[in-house]
């Protein structure tokens, strides 16, 4: 089992970064996937997070209206657009997968099972 994001990089205050979550030894259409960031000094946090279908996401508060989160089932690939990008968006971004059929909220870290390598997201003048 292999998750691995990639994408980051260091980018201007207001620009924008794609960040990709390549997955591989398990079904992918199986599985909730949700990034996670975790900057210096602090927890890790929810970022966003996407049903196995992709038809529903959840986003946090920061990030609202700014990051959208997408899957291709097919390519075995997640993918998280970040646009207009802030100072205090700089973190590691993670992805991770759980099982689609576990039951509580998609922004409770406990519940993944599968987590990737981060990339680093540097957002700065």
């Amino acid at each position: 089992v292999q998750l691995q994001a990639s994408g980051g990089g260091l980018v201007q205050p207001g620009g924008s970064l794609r960040l990709s979550c390549a997955t591989s030894g398990f079904t992918l259409e199986h599985y909730a996937i949700a990034w996670f960031r975790q900057a210096p000094g602090k927890e890790r946090e929810f970022v966003a997070a996407i049903t196995r279908s992709g038809v529903d996401t959840t986003y946090s508060d920061p990030v609202k209206g700014r990051f959208t989160i997408s899957r291709d089932n097919n390519k075995n690939t997640v993918l998280l657009q970040m646009n207009t990008l802030r100072p205090e968006d700089t973190a590691v971004y993670s992805c991770a997968a759980r099982l689609a059929f576990r039951l509580g909220p998609l922004t409770d870290m406990s519940a993944y099972k599968y987590w990737g390598q981060g990339t680093q997201v540097t957002v700065s003048s």
